[in-house]
């Protein structure tokens, strides 16, 4: 039985919930997977809660926190979670110095690495930032920025990913990353179904334009980078893919080899998530109704619109749009 180890640290005044709210979420996956009929079914979640010393915490609120062991005490972790600390971080920092060369030594084993706030100044005194893309709580940008130099920080951003290393500026990111863990271990429907038992509005999640990543969309096939603009400019048409790579001046097999070496996907899978974005922004933000979105993203076909939307989206356009709409307030004259 494959099992999905994931570690939390824990630290004097950090903010609980940069602990609790992901656990919950990760243990609301585990329930779904095992109530359902799906491959994932069988995967086990081995949650640990650890401090540099064995010892319970304090968090910023008084409640006192009770680990499973000190740091030493986990053979090995899928995913590390590191804590929000309350105000300036350097001083909780230097008091659990030891965590810096653990964290070295995780991520060296292969451990995925998750910080939220000013957590990321673990990672980032652990050097496992330097060169690449981060962010933080925002208060203290400018001193992550003088602190360290040779760190991207990246201020416009609430998520940031450079390999298996993540970024978050705040709980409500790290939430919304978490999602991504979901969705990247269990599946996009449990991650989706997850999404809307913690989060009624429906949130932007990880792919959202806020989040940054290191090579995101990042490939050195220049025709298929036109080939991606051109499918973005024009999915709302009818599209024949054999004819887009006659534009381009390729065959179809040859298309589709360098267009799935260069992004991972297929270019129907990659046309059918703009549509299908599209339609869910349209959605949010219009009066149209279903089919009028229906025909505005390129498909003809209702029934296979709704069933494609909810494959991706986890619920029907309907659904969709009567959950956001919840949360969309005017104002009373």
């Amino acid at each position: 039985m494959k099992e999905l180890r994931i570690t939390f640290l824990l630290c004097d005044n950090m903010l609980a919930t940069s602990a609790t709210l992901p656990m919950e979420q990760l243990q609301a996956a585990r329930t779904l997977a095992k109530a359902g009929d799906n491959k994932k079914r069988n995967l086990e979640l081995k949650i640990s809660l650890v401090s540099t010393d064995g010892a319970p915490i304090r968090t910023q609120t008084g409640l006192t926190l009770t680990p499973d062991g000190d740091i030493h005490s986990v053979a090995s972790s899928d995913i590390i979670y590191l804590p929000a600390l309350w105000r300036n971080p350097e001083p909780i920092v230097r008091k659990n110095a030891s965590a810096i060369k653990w964290l070295q030594k995780e991520f060296d084993k292969g451990s995925l690495l998750a910080g939220v706030g000013t957590g990321c100044w673990f990672l980032a005194e652990a050097g496992l930032l330097d060169n690449k893309p981060a962010t933080t709580h925002w208060y203290y940008f400018d001193r992550f920025q003088q602190q360290f130099p040779h760190i991207q920080l990246k201020r416009n951003h609430f998520i940031t990913q450079a390999g298996d290393i993540y970024c978050t500026g705040s709980v409500n990111s790290l939430a919304d990353l978490t999602i991504y863990f979901i969705q990247r271990y269990f599946s996009r429907n449990i991650a989706s179904h997850v999404e809307r038992h913690f989060f009624h509005e429906i949130r932007g999640a990880y792919e959202s334009s806020r989040a940054f990543q290191e090579t995101h969309n990042a490939h050195a096939d220049e025709d298929i980078v036109q080939a991606q603009v051109w499918l973005q400019d024009n999915f709302n048409k009818e599209i024949r893919l054999t004819e887009v790579a006659e534009h381009f001046g390729m065959s179809t097999r040859t298309f589709n080899r360098r267009f799935k070496t260069a992004t991972a996907c297929t270019p129907s899978d990659y046309l059918k998530n703009i549509r299908l974005n599209s339609a869910k922004d349209l959605l949010k933000t219009t009066n149209l109704n279903v089919s009028e979105i229906m025909y505005r993203v390129g498909y003809q076909d209702s029934a296979h619109f709704t069933q494609l939307f909810k494959k991706k989206h986890g619920v029907t356009p309907s659904q969709y749009r009567t959950t956001v709409r919840a949360k969309l307030f005017t104002p009373e004259y």
